[in-house]
């Protein structure tokens, strides 16, 4: 059946997808690539005081200078937007 494997993609969660396509951290350009933002966008929103950028900044993870982000907390704020 040729449309089994389309439907096996089907069933994958949001942070199934994210995790296959990006891994298990994300950079500041791939959360923006996701969110269809700039990065400059992304990283002067993320400075505000809101609830939105609380939730984002909760999945933020700082390894030396490098700023990632946990992509399983981000699927999580994805899924329930």
């Amino acid at each position: 059946m040729p449309y089994g494997n389309l439907r096996e993609n089907f069933s994958m969660t949001i942070e199934e997808t994210l995790i296959a396509k990006y891994g298990a951290l994300l950079t500041l350009a791939q959360l923006a690539e996701i969110l269809s933002r700039s990065t400059d966008g992304i990283r002067l929103s993320l400075r505000a005081q809101n609830p939105w950028s609380d939730r984002i900044n909760s999945c933020r993870l700082k390894v030396g200078r490098r700023v990632y982000f946990r992509t399983s907390g981000i699927a999580e704020y994805l899924a329930e937007a």
